[in-house]
């Protein structure tokens, strides 16, 4: 059974929203497909109600014999994903694309954990997903900042064998000075991201429109969370004009291909039988993820 639900005519909603806050003055939907544990028609109608309506939620479609949700959206896959949630339904980020579901290009960055790397325990997931030719969606969650802005930036080098020391300098294919993100090609390093703000809890969640970035061009390279606010080259400090004045590296990650839309259907993990809900609770590598899993975790 698959439910479609279209708010298109309330896609800013109420202006005291918190999700309705994160919205963007020129909007960049995504389309998002998450598997879901379901079971009843009831499931279906749980996680419907929790989407419906939504400040930034245009479509959904809820797929019960495939256990999918695919959500059409502004707001970043964090968001998204605590909604499912919230319905009292496991939700597993599957697949990004655009709104004509013409994959052009997928990417992740683990920053810091086990695939990444950071001295100062933070760490995160962000996404790339190029949406059309001309704009790539950054959605990312980063945990472990200090409270405030902190500088976000693709780096030339995937190179991580010696932290984050070893990613070189800002991906900068046009030889310029760093400027915002706002600015041509001819005015800011193509990895120049801007900033995310951290909450109290040190957690940032942000969703970007980049005119520059592609995700094909950035594959193999990495991403770069720093301890300071990106003065967008603005400052008088010479560091101005090369990294914004953003401070040390606190964590990086190799930026990865991943699945599009509709293109990862694996639930069972080849290598060690792992279905896709054992696998969230398992670290990537290492002697913990060849720990034997009970018969009736793999059904």
């Amino acid at each position: 059974m698959a439910l479609d639900n279209s708010t298109m005519g309330n896609i800013m909603g109420a202006s005291g929203s918190d999700l309705a806050g994160k919205l963007e003055t020129a909007t960049k939907f995504t389309k998002l497909e998450f598997s879901v544990k379901m079971n009843c028609n009831s499931c279906v109608d749980q996680i419907s109600s929790h989407l419906r309506d939504v400040p930034g939620v245009s479509s959904f479609q809820v797929d019960l014999e495939t256990g999918s949700v695919v959500v059409e959206t502004s707001l970043p896959s964090y968001d998204i994903q605590n909604l499912i949630q919230s319905s009292g339904k496991d939700a597993i980020l599957r697949g990004t694309g655009g709104q004509n579901q013409k994959n052009l290009g997928a990417a992740v960055a683990m920053l810091g954990g086990e695939s990444g790397f950071s001295a100062f325990g933070v760490h995160g997931v962000v996404r790339l997903t190029q949406v059309d030719e001309a704009n790539c969606i950054i959605d990312g969650t980063i945990d472990g900042l200090t409270p405030g802005k902190h500088g976000l930036h693709v780096h030339e080098c995937g190179d991580i064998s010696k932290g984050c020391d070893s990613v070189g300098d800002h991906y900068n294919p046009h030889n310029v000075s760093h400027g915002k993100p706002e600015n041509d090609e001819n005015h800011r390093h193509v990895g120049d991201l801007g900033n995310v703000e951290a909450n109290e809890y040190g957690r940032a969640v942000f969703r970007i429109t980049d005119s520059l970035v592609k995700v094909w061009d950035v594959i193999g390279r990495s991403l770069v969370v720093s301890s300071s606010e990106d003065d967008l080259g603005l400052g008088t400090d010479p560091q101005s004009k090369i990294d914004g004045n953003s401070g040390k590296r606190v964590a990086c990650g190799i930026i990865a291909r991943s699945a599009g839309l509709f293109e990862n259907s694996k639930k069972i993990c080849a290598c060690d039988g792992l279905t896709l809900w054992d696998e969230q609770n398992k670290p990537l590598t290492g002697e913990a993820r060849q720990q034997q899993q009970s018969t009736s975790s793999r059904l």
